[in-house]
């Protein structure tokens, strides 16, 4: 609704305030027709051409433009300074244009400015925000707010800011300042007035507290948190009597908690609401200095290296309502402090070392707990079959709590939960059918890495509805359950789900299916994969990987726009899947360990362009590896290994060079002979892996070119040549397998150079003369130079004067393996020793025969179902 046209009438009006009021439009020029408004608020989703309509408001005191668009009016500063009585101007979140001569800035009536958040039309900042603050601010003497919050400010602090002694309100914080907080901002104090609030936080500022804060004495709160701050909090702090909030998290303290608690306790700690030193370097034990803030609210010291046992003085904090002590060292059964915390409404202990019994008494008296969040500890619930807690949780997290070995009934008690995670709780049962009723209204359930058995997808009424549902790692069998359309992840992965997924993935609905992953990797499915994915398409991640599935793709599956689809480890058939032609959104592609044949298509470069995980090994691929591969510019993991690939390695693979992936998606590598799996760390990772092919010619020099591969596998191919000399130049390779090829003659010098190279395998080729000497090489096992004619450490061989050298297979020295010697020698006298008698006596080889016979008769008698005596 846009400003009523009768309100401009109204010239007697004195206040007017149409901020956020759901009118909104464009600010008529007819406005300025109020020339007796002393307040005028127009703060929301409001454009205007220009701002001279507000010249006529001479008695104007208080404007309000906040959110509003002013991207146009080219004047506003101009005309704004020409209001004699304005004091208060609020334009947060505004569009302003620029204004090339700020030095004009004259407000000398001022007392509040606000511009956090400010955004500027192109090439556009109040005197150029984007660099350091404007120096004209620091004439306004009246001032008593100043809110610049998030305005790209860069730069330092001036001192000169000491100088705005009338300041009660101070919010630089979101910005880019950086240098030392300067000690004249301990000068915002005086007889009349004394700065209240100061927000330094989300900066860049370096250096140590000043100790002038110290005289801040009318100060409430204190925030400094996120920024380069380093060293001991100063003693002077202990001062501000009247803080009430201290906010010191993501600093560089590296100081005792203890000595933190010794300066705030005498004076602060009777007043203090919220304290937070998160992430801030902290060390030591807690002492009983804790129970003096009898009034904290919110106590935040998560993430430090804080230990020991809580101190009883904790059950002191009568007000405590947030107290999160995550991610520390603390040791002990934490309820013997907090279980008498009755105002507590969140708990955090996640990650640190607690442990012993929880029983129903120490839990009695948190009744106003909502929030729990208690993971990665060794702690066990004991309580009765019918207990119902005394508190009603929305958000409950104890991984790896004891609670099993039944399902913890009392979870049905909890008709306000939202999260649940119980993974990796001791749980052998099954669900109680009447559980998924009880957790109607949960948004997260987790259930995972337990032994929990039975079937869900016969014994539910209705369809699963929680949006996202984790029973991975169980013992769940039968079919898989019905879902609703309100479903957006499950994870059944490592259950014993059998038979097909038709009824699953057929099943008729209502409305249309809003599920985004879908894992169902490590059970027992089995047939063709159902041609029923046109009633999918919100996927985005498939993960179907290590069941049974025969025959290929449905056409159906090119329907959808997925990112990810795992499906290796199947018993899959056919060429590569022409249904991926539709699917160019895909990240992840990875159909290893199946029976697929043909040739790789060329159109994977056109089809399959933002693809960085290409994962095709144990199949049955023949021909050429198409030069189309080298044109997917995403390309991170290229894994052909284990088929019947032939030709040349395309030289264009220097134009592999992609590093990164955003996406969080678990591939199988074979590296280093065995699977690793990567997962959220995998834009790290780069890999090519061509091994156990048929591949010929000679490695391609370019490449060399690609400097963030880490991985590189060519083993159990038929390549020859040389090694590339400028191998030396790959310095972030970890990997390298050349191993059972026919590469002949030296190993470049600059091999020596890879400084991160942690697996080596050069052996059964045609290499010769000295392994370079470098920091790593010579820390490998000599079986990765075997089988060729090298010498020189590691291997046990001293390269002779002569330049000659020798083959190394494992033996003496002198090429002869006395293993394969006495093993054959072995085997000829234990033969003799059986067959020469049988030959030279003929009552050995009858009695021989004849046991054999009767031995014959045992087995076919047990087949038969009867046994001869």
């Amino acid at each position: 609704m846009a400003i009523p046209s009768f309100l401009c009438a109204m010239t007697s009006l004195t206040h007017l305030d149409l901020s956020l009021t759901g009118v909104m439009g464009k600010i008529p020029s007819q406005i300025g027709n109020l020339s007796n408004l002393v307040y005028l608020g127009l703060g929301g989703d409001y454009h205007a051409e220009n701002v001279e309509w507000v010249s006529n408001m001479w008695k104007l005191e208080y404007l309000h433009l906040s959110y509003a668009n002013l991207s146009k009016a080219f004047h506003w500063l101009h005309t704004l300074q020409s209001l004699p009585s304005l004091t208060h101007l609020y334009l947060s979140y505004c569009t302003l244009p620029h204004y090339n001569e700020p030095s004009l800035l004259n407000f000398s009536s001022l007392q509040t400015l606000h511009l956090s958040v400010t955004s500027y039309s192109p090439a556009i900042s109040f005197n150029s925000f984007s660099s350091s603050i404007p120096d004209c601010l620091y004439g306004l003497h009246r001032l008593t707010s100043l809110d610049l919050s998030s305005s790209n400010l860069h730069g330092t602090i001036s001192d000169a800011l000491g100088n705005l002694t009338s300041l009660v309100e101070l919010d630089l914080s979101g910005n880019q300042l950086e240098g030392n907080i300067p000690t004249s901002l301990g000068n915002l104090t005086s007889l009349l007035t004394s700065l209240v609030e100061l927000d330094l936080s989300g900066n860049q500022l370096e250096g140590n507290i000043p100790t002038s804060l110290g005289n801040l004495t009318s100060l409430v709160e204190l925030h400094l948190s996120y920024s380069q701050l380093e060293g001991n909090i100063p003693t002077s702090l202990g001062n501000l009597c009247n803080l009430r909030v201290i906010d010191l998290s993501y600093l560089k303290l590296n100081q005792q908690v203890n000595e933190l608690l010794e300066i705030l306790a005498p004076c602060i700690s009777h007043g203090l609401t919220t304290l937070a030193v998160q992430s801030s370097r902290l060390s030591g034990n807690l002492t009983d200095h804790i129970g003096a803030f009898k009034n904290i609210d919110t106590l935040l010291f998560s993430n430090n290296s804080i230990g020991d046992a809580l101190p009883r003085s904790f059950g002191k904090l009568s007000s405590l309502r947030y107290l999160d002590l995550s991610m520390n060292k603390f040791s002990g059964n934490p309820f013997e402090s907090l279980g008498s915390l009755s105002k507590l409404l969140s708990l955090h202990i996640d990650g640190n070392l607690f442990h012993g019994v929880v029983k129903e008494d120490d839990l009695a008296n948190l009744t106003s707990l909502t929030e729990f969040v208690a993971s990665g500890n060794n702690l066990t619930l004991k309580v009765g079959p019918n207990w119902i807690p005394n508190f009603q949780l929305t958000y409950l997290e104890v991984t790896s709590w004891q609670l099993g070995p039944s399902f913890p009934l009392w979870i049905q008690s909890q008709n306000q939960l939202q999260y649940v995670g119980l993974s990796n709780t001791g749980i052998f049962d099954s669900i109680p059918t009447q559980m998924w009723e009880a957790l109607s209204q949960v948004l997260y359930l987790s259930l995972s890495r337990n032994h929990i058995h039975g079937e869900i997808g016969t014994t539910l009424k209705n369809p699963i509805s929680v949006p996202t549902i984790d029973l991975s790692s169980n013992h769940l069998f039968g079919k898989l359950p019905y879902l609703s359309s309100d479903v957006l992840q499950l994870d059944l992965s490592s259950n014993s789900f059998s038979e097909s997924m038709n009824d699953f993935l057929c099943n008729d609905q209502d409305e249309p299916m809003q599920l985004e992953f879908l894992n169902l990797a490590s059970n027992n499915l089995s047939g063709e994969i159902p041609d029923c994915w046109m009633n999918w398409t919100s996927l985005v991640d498939v993960n179907l990987q290590s069941n049974h599935f025969v025959g290929n793709l449905p056409q159906s599956m090119g329907s959808l726009d997925l990112q990810s689809l795992q499906i290796r480890n199947n018993t899959l058939s056919g060429i590569f899947p022409t249904s991926l032609k539709k699917n160019n959104q895909l990240i992840s592609l990875d159909l290893g360990e199946n029976n697929l044949s043909g040739t790789i298509p060329t159109w994977v470069r056109e089809n399959l362009l933002n693809v960085k995980i290409l994962r095709l090994r144990s199949n049955n691929f023949a021909g050429h590896i198409p030069n189309e591969i080298c044109q997917m510019s995403h390309l991170q993991v290229l894994d052909l290994a284990r088929n019947n690939l032939s030709g040349n390695i395309p030289s264009c693979f220097s134009n592999l060079s992609a590093m990164t992936l955003m996406n969080q998606i678990s591939v199988l590598l074979w590296l280093k002979g065995r699977g690793d799996e990567y997962r959220n760390f995998l834009g790290l990772v780069t890999s090519i892996d061509l091994s156990s092919n048929k591949l010929l010619g000679e490695i391609p020099r370019e490449i060399t070119y690609l400097n963030g591969l880490n991985f590189l596998n060519m083993s159990h191919n038929q390549l020859i040549g040389h090694i590339p000399q400028g191998i030396g130049n790959m310095r972030s390779l970890q990997s390298i397998d050349f191993s059972r090829n026919q590469l002949s003659g030296e190993i470049p010098p600059t091999i020596a150079n890879l400084s991160f190279l942690s697996m080596l395998d050069l052996s059964y080729n045609h290499l010769k003369g000295n392994i370079p000497t470098g920091t790593q090489l010579q820390t490998f096992d000599a079986s990765s130079f075997i089988g060729n004619n090298l010498c020189g450490p590691p291997l046990p061989i001293n390269c002779s004067s002569n330049g000659k050298t020798h083959s190394y297979e494992g033996s003496d020295g002198h090429g002869v393996n006395w293993f394969f010697v006495s093993m054959t020698i072995g085997f000829i006298v234990g033969f003799w020793i059986v067959i020469a008698p049988l030959l030279i006596c003929r009552s050995w080889r009858y009695a021989y025969f004849h046991f054999l016979d009767h031995v014959w008769f045992k087995l076919q008698s047990f087949r038969l179902g009867s046994i001869t005596v």
